[in-house]
């Protein structure tokens, strides 16, 4: 009798440490949210990026380099805190984001209506201007001329955006990167590339037989995309941003990379 007593006091035991264990579970979770910039600085600010969009990011060997990674280090700076760059498909940045996965999203980014509804803004640091690439000779000579085109455009891009609006979405064809659909625009399976002028020019320098059309598609401000619970981190780089522009960080950086001519 005392052992099957002593059997059960072992039982019971057990089984209040596995129930005090179950309701203290929560404790040592890992819940996600948005990576907050401490009040004080230090910590991990993380840049997630496509980095295939020359001259803002590309790859230089293993390291990715570029207009918004230059900018970035110096608000990371400004905020004491290390850069971290995460390269993503262009489409994810704004889920990482909402997931807390990320910092915050810069890759030439555009603010856009729909965008605002799931992530803030900081100021605007540059201006992009979408244009048409297509092959030499080609009979499109403007935006008016896409009507029944085939259009590439990058996926989630605001050139997918505004190409679809505009055309029908039957006739915008979606590439993860932009030198995807430069590809296919040089094997002939579509008629023009919607994307960013600077972009372009890389693309059309390395791969001859290709123009920008002199018409414009579209005049754009690119800005970094903070989560909407982050306004702590939102207002730290807004104030980053007017500093660095004040002292001409910004200008001289996009100078580096962006011939005036």
């Amino acid at each position: 009798m005392k052992k099957v007593l002593k059997l059960l006091s072992i039982i019971i035991c057990a089984s209040m440490l596995l129930a005090l264990a179950a309701c203290g579970g929560n404790s040592g979770s890992t819940a996600t949210k948005a990576p907050d910039a401490p009040a004080e600085g230090g910590g991990k600010l993380i840049m997630g990026t496509n980095a295939f969009f020359p001259p803002y990011e590309f790859y230089e060997g293993t390291e990715i380099v570029g207009i918004d990674p230059e900018i970035a280090a110096k608000i990371a700076e400004k905020l004491g805190m290390e850069l971290v760059i995460e390269d993503m498909e262009f489409k994810s940045i704004l889920v990482a984001l909402e997931a807390g996965q990320i910092s915050m999203g810069m890759a030439g980014m555009t603010v856009t209506e729909d965008r605002l509804k799931s992530v803030n803004f900081a100021e605007s640091y540059a201006t992009g201007i979408q244009v048409i690439i297509v092959a030499e000779g080609s009979d499109i000579t403007g935006p008016d001329d896409l009507e029944g085109k085939k259009i590439g455009v990058q996926l989630g891009t605001t050139g997918d955006a505004y190409a679809s609006d505009d055309y029908g979405d039957d006739h915008v064809e979606r590439y993860p990167k932009g030198a995807e659909a430069i590809v296919a625009l040089m094997n002939g399976q579509i008629d023009c590339v919607i994307i960013d002028n600077e972009p372009a020019k890389a693309f059309v320098s390395a791969n001859e037989g290709l123009v920008i059309l002199d018409t414009e598609y579209l005049v754009e401000d690119y800005a970094i995309a903070v989560a909407k619970n982050n306004t702590e981190l939102l207002d730290k780089i807004n104030t980053a941003l007017q500093e660095l522009k004040a002292d001409g960080t910004i200008q001289s950086i996009l100078d580096k990379y962006i011939n005036a001519d």
